[in-house]
């Protein structure tokens, strides 16, 4: 924000806690010691990453904490990416106490220096977020790094969850944020997903390592802020485990939308690429959805709302005649008929 008071390195002095799950449960440990380092190498021998490894570094606390855990894990084969989109004074301190810290444990730090503009319909926070992760993905390439870790952790999760409830997403939301993904042509991966926020920050100040404090994280004009200072302390009273049981129940929804994925590639080999009409009535209405919401978002990058999905579900069974059109606009781009064909046109 423009009138954003300039951030100071700090360390935060807060209590680890959590306790630990059964097997093939989240960890959810104290982070102490070297269990930091341990379970982040734990991770990559688990998901056989191989070096060198970029590290999507802000400055803050949960990417001051990968950094210095994989530095120690892998001296020489890490890199640090810093995206600066300044979209607040504060921008410039954030880069600068980067280039400090990345100086005075031997990783090399590449600076990106973004102006996200929003497509049409598209908002400022998504455009941000995807012209960041091209950044990072061309960074890691550049220097032919395997993949590209990301500090987000189990608090992280835990608001994913809650913002996709809050917004009556589907089994895609509610799978909250995967350990891995690929996107932009690069490995994507987040081995703190089982650490608890607070952990990351104790292990921080165990090891007098500090960090910027981001003041956009206080604004309460943004949704997630408003969720973590408020509603998460008392979910904490209320449900102390509840970062175990939401990403438990994250996981779940993953393996339930990863059989819904494979049952719309099934009809789509039926219906054919592009799908044509008369195969898709012949499947029912919620397979029809599935099919077709697979086929917009895994084929075309494009994710149809409830309204969209149900709007071209009514068009297609309406479209009982030759003359009979579709059209739809569904993202930046449309849906419309061609023949016994439905297409999709991006913008």
């Amino acid at each position: 924000m423009a009138d954003s008071p300039t951030p100071e390195p700090s360390r935060a002095s807060v209590p680890a806690r959590g306790a630990s799950e059964p097997a093939r449960e989240p960890a959810f440990l104290q982070v102490h010691g070297d269990l930091l380092t341990t379970a982040l190498q734990n991770f990559v021998l688990a998901q056989r990453f191989v070096g060198p490894y970029a590290v999507a570094y802000s400055g803050g606390a949960d990417s001051s904490a990968l950094l210095h855990a994989a530095a120690r894990c892998w001296p020489g084969q890490v890199r640090a990416v810093h995206v600066h989109h300044g979209l607040q004074a504060a921008a410039d301190d954030f880069e600068r106490h980067g280039r400090q810290v990345c100086a005075s444990v031997s990783v090399p730090l590449e600076v990106v220096h973004l102006k996200a503009h929003p497509q049409p319909g598209q908002s400022p926070e998504d455009a941000a977020r995807r012209h960041r992760y091209a950044a990072l993905a061309k960074a890691a390439r550049h220097h032919a790094c395997s993949v590209v870790l990301l500090a987000q952790h189990a608090d992280d999760q835990a608001e994913t969850v809650l913002m996709a409830l809050g917004r009556g997403a589907g089994l895609p939301g509610l799978s909250a944020m995967p350990e891995r993904f690929e996107r932009e042509g690069m490995l994507f991966a987040r081995p703190f997903l089982t650490f608890p926020g607070a952990d990351l920050r104790g292990w921080l100040t165990e090891q007098s390592l500090g960090f910027i404090e981001d003041p956009s994280n206080a604004d309460e004009r943004y949704s997630r802020n408003r969720l973590r200072r408020r509603l998460m302390p008392s979910l904490a009273e209320v449900l102390p485990h509840f970062r175990q049981t939401f990403a438990r129940s994250a996981r779940h929804a993953a393996q339930a939308q990863g059989l819904l994925d494979e049952l719309a590639q099934l009809d789509l080999a039926q219906t054919g690429m592009p799908p044509k009409l008369e195969a898709l009535r012949r499947l029912s209405w919620a397979r029809q959805a599935n099919a077709l919401r697979h086929w917009l978002t895994a084929v075309h990058q494009v994710r149809p709302n409830a309204a969209q999905l149900d709007e071209l579900l009514a068009q297609i069974q309406a479209c009982s005649t030759r003359g009979h059109a579709i059209e739809l606009k569904v993202g930046a781009g449309r849906v419309y008929r061609d023949g016994n064909f439905l297409l999709y046109q991006p913008a």
